[in-house]
């Protein structure tokens, strides 16, 4: 574990191994970086950078209240102090809000392509918005994180996975549970408001990186025609549906994860150095 030290005074922890293009891994809320360990073996290939995000895991405690912004700025000061070129960036849930804060920023120079992991680009519905979670089952979040975090946190745990949760993964959901109801409630619940409050739906159009989008076949959060909006609104995107996964297919598929974002890695370099050949 390494880490660095945020322009607030916050530690930031971070996972960084192996070599090669870097590939940037932002977990979802109340995960940390260790719920891409499935993904380790990608360093064989590529320099694998998992950050535990602040507020989470190693990072908890310090500095600024957790929200977006400021996790997106972390997240940034950290490509710059690593100096990273050419990376590829993996949000998954919060993380891909995080990722293209990041990417739309004076940062996103460092990145050559993304992967939104189950996400949308607008959490809260409205009277013109209904690909992501209705007001009142916000609400309910935000009271059941103030009321019993405890609880909601082990039925979070669960959730990510596809239902009922396969006996192959029964180990890995009991140990999401147990990690998310390690998190301070306070903290969890400064950035699910943060996170309830963000529309990127005006910023995604500036975000000109190669993006994949992942969504799980089985996911209760978001479907199909959540991950159709995020193509057509990205200028660069395609999408790869998971069959056997919710919503975290990196965890549930882990093999299948792991090739798609080697060959998406791969693209993206073969596309630089056909540029680069070019110019």
């Amino acid at each position: 574990m390494h880490s660095f030290t945020a322009s607030d005074g916050a530690r930031i922890a971070y996972r960084d191994s192996g070599s090669g293009t870097p590939i940037v891994l932002l977990h979802g809320l109340m995960a940390h970086g260790g719920f891409f360990d499935g993904q380790a073996a990608l360093a064989k290939n590529f320099r694998i950078i998992s950050i535990d995000l602040r507020g989470h895991g190693e990072s908890a405690g310090g500095g600024e209240a957790p929200g977006v912004e400021r996790m997106a700025a972390d997240v940034a000061e950290l490509a710059e102090a690593l100096g990273l070129e050419g990376a590829v960036g993996v949000g998954w849930s919060l993380g891909a809000t995080i990722l293209w804060h990041v990417l739309a920023g004076s940062a996103g120079r460092r990145f050559a392509g993304a992967v939104v992991v189950d996400m949308t680009a607008r959490v809260k519905n409205d009277a013109e918005w209904d690909l992501g979670l209705s007001p009142e089952a916000c609400e309910a979040r935000s009271i059941a994180i103030r009321d019993d975090f405890e609880s909601f946190a082990l039925t979070a745990g669960q959730a990510i996975f596809a239902q009922p949760v396969a006996p192959a993964h029964r180990k890995l959901a009991d140990w999401a549970s147990r990690e998310f109801a390690r998190n301070d409630a306070a903290a969890m619940a400064s950035v699910w408001a943060s996170l309830v409050r963000q529309d990127m739906r005006a910023l995604l159009d500036r975000i000109q990186h190669p993006t994949l989008i992942v969504h799980g076949g089985r996911s209760e959060l978001y479907g199909d025609d959540t991950a159709g909006h995020l193509v057509a609104a990205l200028p660069h995107a395609r999408a790869v549906r998971f069959e056997n996964s919710g919503h975290a297919p990196h965890l549930e598929e882990p093999e299948l994860f792991n090739a798609t974002l080697t060959d998406f890695a791969d693209s993206l370099s073969l596309a630089r150095t056909t540029q680069n050949s070019n110019s």
